[in-house]
């Protein structure tokens, strides 16, 4: 079988090397993130985020939480709005109005993580991405939320998914796809069903297994071996917004640096 589609990128080696040298040295231009996230009980995963999306060199990040965290944390996290939560703490169906707003204002949108388990968040989530057409990067908690209705999300165009083995395989059993996605898989079993779930879906996916990173997008793959941390995804992902902002029309190129550039920072 033909894997000219599959690169595989060294840790300390850069595939894209014109990336690397390209990027914008004027923070004005350097693009604009919204970070979204956190609930009553949590908001780890948008401060990471925020903090991540610093180190990969973005311009500006703003981080949308609950309202219902206003009076805990205030202006704990630089550049936070906020926008309306229901009684459980997490964002209401009411929040919709932010997210489009900081949404329009920003070249990216990362949904972080840290949502809560809420049935009114998953409806926000839906009609969100559903009226959204901009850059979307999704992880943690954030990608569960489209397990059960996986269409919308993988036919999303300019649309990135940084999530485990485990999501995937959720994520491909609901959306009824023919190959099991195993734990056990080896590299190129998995390459090869991203190469065709990538080749069949506008989505673009990004899957740590087994110390590989890989990234699908438009049926081209690349893995890089990576440390693993327990915080992998929420550093992959803010890596990859940037990269994206960055780079607008080449996604393939700017994910598979932006994991690079997770192993140098």
């Amino acid at each position: 079988m033909d894997h000219t589609y599959w690169q595989k990128q060294a840790n300390n080696q850069a595939l894209f090397e014109d990336l690397l040298w390209s990027r914008p040295e004027n923070k004005r231009l350097a693009g604009k993130l919204l970070v979204v996230g956190g609930n009553l009980h949590g908001f780890a995963a948008p401060a990471e985020a925020y903090d991540q999306a610093a180190k990969a060199g973005i311009g500006t990040t703003k981080v949308l939480l609950p309202n219902a965290l206003q009076k805990t944390i205030g202006q704990l996290i630089e550049n936070t709005e906020f926008a309306p939560s229901n009684k459980s703490g997490s964002f209401s169906k009411q929040a919709l109005g932010e997210w489009l707003a900081f949404a329009t204002w920003a070249d990216g949108v990362l949904l972080a993580g840290d949502l809560g388990r809420n049935s009114e968040t998953a409806i926000l989530l839906e009609s969100f991405i559903g009226k959204y057409n901009g850059l979307l990067t999704i992880t943690k908690d954030s990608a569960d939320y489209f397990t059960n209705q996986p269409a919308g999300i993988l036919e999303r165009p300019q649309t990135t998914l940084v999530i485990t083995i485990a999501q995937l395989q959720k994520l491909c059993t609901a959306a009824k796809w023919p190959t099991p996605i195993k734990f056990s898989m080896l590299a190129l079993p998995l390459a090869e069903q991203l190469h065709q779930l990538t080749n069949t879906y506008a989505v673009n996916l990004v899957v740590l297994h087994n110390d590989l990173m890989f990234v699908a997008s438009g049926g081209e793959v690349s893995t890089t071996s990576v440390p693993q941390t327990e915080s992998w995804r929420i550093k992959t992902a803010a890596h990859c917004a940037v990269w994206q902002i960055q780079n607008p029309g080449r996604p393939f190129e700017a994910l598979t640096t932006a994991v690079y550039s997770t192993c140098k920072s």
